[in-house]
């Protein structure tokens, strides 16, 4: 029996032995060293029994070539034995196994001595693997915080299975997931496979139980391989001599799939119950992660989606030469960054050409924003396009980012540009020069990669030459310049867009799209559309609504006698009816006019008019003008 000072000092050493162990074989090595070294022995193991035979778990100094014949009589007595020159004694059985593991020491001690000192051997154990798990947990934290940022799937299953065969000693692992409405367990990474994929039925081998039941399940090299699916080490020539796979999932409690390691590397060969019990930890962080990234990628694949369906809406429809070449053109310079000036009259489709080159771009999954340089008084320009800073002007209680800022990465329409102030153009002109943007009332510089689109309906070179437009501004907007033709000059494309419009909203109102007769196809062609493609979609919209034959004709068409007087080519329209009929007329196209010129903001459209907003509204209701559709007020 040992003195209390000998039990004392043995273990102060066999914790001191414990530091920088690392894995849990390490551990049991170095504290069967100090036992050895305490006794004087020659030899001390560690052992556990694997029927039909026994596993050696950890050796001091190196593997012995037998089991000594005192492990099996101590797991026999289930106490100390002494034969042949060694002493044994079994200790406590560990969660999950049958059998206790056996300490042996080429020793003679008494039956007290060695109850002592395994007691101290097992305490030492147990702190190993309580401090080991602590640090295995501080890596998985680590690492699902590095997991949690993935947004493919198959890059983040490659990563999880390098980081599980080095935390568990494995050669291999697999992550499977299950594919229900298939049937299959897919798995990844596999080594030797093409695409380094396995695909197999469900309830395949040892994944195929543990998916099925939720049950983790080790298979030994003692065990005879029994319950291996032998067919995968067939395709790769690989052999599969001990395995550990336990259950994939989610936090919501969805069953993904199974985490399977294979070939434990050590002197045992097999996985043992603290690789179970890490593994489960380890699988846990792993299946909530791959969740989100599943999510994620959904997420990301409705984004697309999304996109997708807006790039095809954002088309410019026609057959005409014109509009032919336009489209050539934006499918040419749609990949660059070109800067691109957009010239046509209002109507015409220049936030659709904008909205083609965004999303005919590398950009298209960035933000696409828009901003009509012409309803934003001056004042307030430089802070829609900028930002500010919290106190830099009156009401500005918080600081807010500008369009540059948010549209970083994507595209900028600075539609209206004709009409931005001369101080506006120079603030542009030098975020265009620096790409940085300094917010109004603030001192730092921000990046942004932003690519820009300017449209408007004035004669820039003549603003030029007027000096209210800075000509080395002109020059960097228009790198690229696309002219949008009026519609009056595109022939059959106006029945070719009526008849798009007409379909969209008989959609919408889940009626059969009505035909345009002979007559109102006339009709549509003569008209002069000083609207151009605007007008011609709100009037196909009130056709779609308002009639509910399945035959358009001239007649449905009459709100064009009542349309625009002066087009914006200088042409005179001849109007049905009284002197009053027409001067109303006018008066309802102008004032469409200048709440589409706005974007919508009666309150710019009746500056531009020279009323207040209250007489707009007032004149608006006299002529029959829905206020609902005009837009916002301020």
């Amino acid at each position: 029996m040992m003195t209390a000072d000998t039990a004392i000092n043995l273990s102060h050493q066999l914790f001191r032995s414990l530091a920088d162990a690392g894995s849990p074989v390490e551990a049991d090595r170095r504290l069967l060293g100090v036992l050895a070294e305490c006794v004087g022995a020659r030899q001390a193991a560690l052992w556990r029994p694997t029927l039909p035979d026994w596993s050696l778990i950890a050796a001091h100094p190196r593997p012995t070539p037998a089991v000594p014949e005192a492990v099996a009589e101590a797991l026999d007595l289930g106490g100390s034995a002494h034969l042949a020159g060694w002493s044994a004694t079994p200790l406590s059985v560990t969660t999950g196994a049958m059998q206790p593991d056996v300490l042996a020491i080429e020793a003679k001690l008494d039956a007290a001595t060695l109850t002592e000192m395994a007691s101290l051997f097992e305490a030492a154990r147990s702190a190993a693997r309580q401090l080991q798990r602590g640090e295995r947990l501080d890596e998985l934290l680590g690492m699902s915080i590095a997991w949690s940022a993935s947004s493919d799937t198959v890059a983040l299953l490659e990563a999880m299975a390098e980081s599980a065969t080095r935390l568990f000693a494995a050669d291999r692992a697999t992550i499977f997931l299950w594919d229900k409405r298939a049937a299959k367990l897919v798995g990844r990474p596999a080594l030797g496979l093409p695409g380094n994929q396995l695909v197999i039925p469900e309830d395949a081998g040892v994944v195929g139980k543990v998916v099925q039941t939720g049950t983790p399940r080790r298979v030994g090299p003692r065990d005879g391989g029994a319950q291996v699916d032998r067919s995968t080490d067939t395709q790769t020539g690989y052999r599969t001599k001990s395995l550990l796979c336990v259950p994939l999932d989610a936090p919501s409690g969805e069953r993904l799939g199974a985490f399977e390691l294979i070939n434990k590397k050590g002197p045992t060969g097999e996985f043992n119950d603290d690789d179970e019990a890490g593994l489960a930890e380890f699988a846990y962080l792993a299946a909530a992660a791959v969740a989100s990234a599943q999510q994620l990628e959904d997420l990301l694949d409705q984004r697309d989606t999304l996109i997708d369906q807006a790039a095809s809406g954002a088309r410019m429809l026609g057959e005409s030469p014109a509009i032919a070449a336009l489209r050539k053109t934006i499918d040419r310079v749609a990949e660059s960054d070109l800067s691109v000036l957009v010239l046509g009259e209002n109507g015409t489709g220049k936030e659709v050409v904008a909205q083609s080159l965004h999303f005919r771009s590398p950009r298209r999954a960035a933000p696409l924003l828009a901003v009509n340089c012409a309803a934003i008084a001056e004042s307030l320009l430089e802070s829609e396009l900028f930002g500010h800073e919290a106190g830099a002007f009156t009401d500005a209680r918080e600081s807010r980012a500008g369009k540059f800022e948010l549209a970083d990465g994507g595209t900028l329409l600075l539609d209206e540009i004709g009409d931005m102030s001369l101080a506006g153009q120079a603030k542009l002109l030098r975020v265009l020069e620096d790409k940085t943007v300094v917010r109004v009332g603030g001192a730092e510089e921000r990046r942004v990669d932003v690519r820009v689109v300017a449209a408007t309906n004035r004669d820039l070179s003549q603003r030029v030459r007027e000096k209210s437009f800075r000509e080395d501004l002109f020059y960097r907007l228009c790198v690229v310049t696309l002219e949008l033709p009026p519609l009056r000059d595109r022939g059959e494309d106006v029945l070719l867009l009526a008849e798009h419009f007409l379909r969209s909203f008989g959609q919408s109102r889940g009626r059969k799209p009505p035909k345009l007769s002979a007559g109102a196809k006339k009709r549509l062609l003569t008209h002069n559309w000083p609207g151009n493609v605007r007008e011609l979609r709100n009037l196909m919209e009130r056709v779609a609504y308002l009639t509910d034959g399945p035959t358009i004709g001239p007649e449905d068409l009459s709100i064009i006698s009542r349309s625009a007087g002066t087009g914006e080519n200088g042409a005179t329209e001849l109007f049905e009816g009284t002197l009053t009929d027409a001067t109303n007329a006018f008066q309802r196209a102008y004032i469409d006019h200048c709440v589409d010129r706005s974007r919508g903001n009666v309150a710019s459209a009746a500056r531009q008019l020279g009323l207040h907003r209250s007489n707009l509204y007032r004149k608006m209701r006299h002529l029959g003008l829905e206020e609902g559709s005009s837009g916002t007020e301020d």
